[in-house]
């Protein structure tokens, strides 16, 4: 079971982007041990909609040659994994 679920995730997510508060006072508010997960949620939310904070239920099969893309993306751009994953639509629970 994950953590925290979608309802969850969303119930923050939307505070945040109402105007309720930064980071640090939601996961104080809601009792998130790091606010960087919150970072990410709505990072996520921003990029992928509903389903960048959905847990994918089923195991994504990606081609060599995907892979082999991805990867050069990585080594010939300052990009963070994290936004590369996000701009790649690859969920990315870390």
């Amino acid at each position: 079971m994950a953590k925290y679920s979608y309802e969850f995730k969303k119930k923050v997510v939307d505070a945040y982007l109402n105007g309720e508060g930064g980071y640090p006072y939601l996961a104080k508010t809601y009792g998130i041990p790091a606010w960087s997960n919150i970072k990410k949620w709505v990072l996520s939310y921003s990029k992928m909609g509903d389903e960048g904070l959905k847990r994918s239920r089923k195991k994504n099969n990606y081609s060599f040659e995907y892979k082999l893309h991805v990867v050069e993306l990585y080594l010939s751009s300052e990009v963070s994994y994290q936004d590369l994953a996000l701009q790649e639509k690859i969920n990315n629970p870390v």
